[in-house]
């Protein structure tokens, strides 16, 4: 059956957000994600571009990556973050158990503290961040959730809030099909992706449903970045 990518898929949902899928699945999911993310996520330009110029070398500064998953992204900033010499302590939540159970799993990487926790949690504590991100976290929530997610980040940080995902496209979808078909046996890689290009926003669809402090810029290849304050574009 031919899919349409006219509009997102917002009834469809991932094989992974089903709290009975196989675990063994998940894990290898999970573990998949550092390699897709590098190749695919872009973060390494975000961080150069958005995030290293807000650091410094000799005052601490703090990030909240929200939904971290399995927490290969968290990770990486930090990394970048220490060969560069910038002094950068992240927090990375996810209220998913099975995701901070394999995030706290990995291999500890200095500066980066994983809880099993939600923005609206840390909103409640009082917490305050320099910075905050996420990855691939938008085109799972509702727009009500979409919503509580951009006025937790607002109450939660004091500086730049870097929101990424997909953008949807018919050749993002060809392209994600045709690589991850031959690899991702034993996972949700295939399935979930692809779903995950469906439920995507473009960059025009979300500018139309976020505040105006808020901005969704076209990234290359097939992602979206939201950014607050909309001033600091990414």
């Amino acid at each position: 059956m031919t899919r349409s990518l006219a509009h997102r898929a917002v009834d469809e949902r991932e094989l992974m957000d089903d709290p009975d899928c196989d675990p063994a699945a998940l894990d290898r999911t999970y573990r998949a994600f550092r390699t897709v993310n590098a190749l695919v996520a872009g973060w390494r330009a975000v961080y150069r571009r958005s995030l290293r110029p807000l650091l410094s070398p000799t005052e601490p500064r703090s990030l909240l990556d929200i939904g971290s998953g399995g927490g290969d992204v968290p990770r990486a900033i930090a990394r970048w973050a220490a060969r560069d010499g910038l002094l950068l302590d992240i927090t990375a939540i996810d209220p998913d158990e099975r995701a901070h159970a394999f995030a706290t799993r990995q291999t500890p990487v200095p500066g980066v503290t994983f809880r099993r926790a939600s923005s609206a949690d840390l909103v409640a504590e009082g917490r305050r961040f320099d910075l905050v991100t996420s990855n691939h976290l938008l085109h799972h929530l509702s727009p009500a959730e979409l919503d509580a997610l951009l006025a937790d980040c607002e109450a939660l940080c004091a500086g730049r809030v870097v929101h990424s995902d997909i953008a949807r496209s018919r050749l993002a979808y060809a392209l994600y099909s045709a690589a991850t078909w031959p690899v991702a046996r034993g996972t949700f890689l295939h399935y979930d992706g692809r779903m995950s290009i469906r439920r995507s926003y473009t960059a025009p669809e979300l500018n139309a449903v976020v505040p105006p402090t808020w901005a969704a810029i076209p990234m290359f290849p097939f992602r979206t970045i939201l950014v607050h304050p909309a001033a600091q574009r990414a």
